[in-house]
């Protein structure tokens, strides 16, 4: 892309030589467009120098942007199922509360370091600030 003109048609074998899904195809074909590219599938017969051409591409695009919305809809819809439930998605906590409420402890009233108690409890230290806080902000 970086040598071709104004003017200049980019020819593929097959559509998915050129993106690697319709939203970044149809992002390439603008960006072609945008230069004063033509953009022709060989495979597909799609030729975007073409009116015809441009209105199947655009159909294309518009069938992509439509599925992509009803992907979203069902994942909102699973999440929101799934909370309904008491599921709650991420990964599980590295220390249970008891723990962080140990190391709070230990930290204000003997003089071992934060470093100390990461290790005896088996974290890194930048876990152990995170819980830390994590407690700080819901009291």
């Amino acid at each position: 892309m970086a040598y071709a003109r104004s003017g200049d048609v980019l020819v593929v074998w097959k559509l998915d030589r050129l993106g690697r899904s319709l939203a970044h195809l149809i992002h390439v074909v603008q960006q072609l467009r945008e230069k004063g590219l033509g953009f022709r599938s060989l495979q597909e017969q799609i030729d975007t120098t073409t009116p015809g051409g441009q209105l199947i591409f655009h159909i294309f695009g518009a069938l992509a942007e439509f599925e992509r919305a009803l992907i979203r809809e069902r994942t909102n819809a699973g999440l929101a199922a799934a909370r309904s439930r008491g599921r709650v998605g991420g990964r599980r906590p590295s220390l249970s509360l008891d723990q962080v409420k140990m190391a709070q402890q230990l930290l204000k009233t003997s003089d071992t370091t934060a470093q100390q108690v990461a290790t005896a409890l088996h974290v890194s230290r930048a876990t152990l600030y995170r819980a830390l806080n994590r407690l700080a902000s819901d009291a």
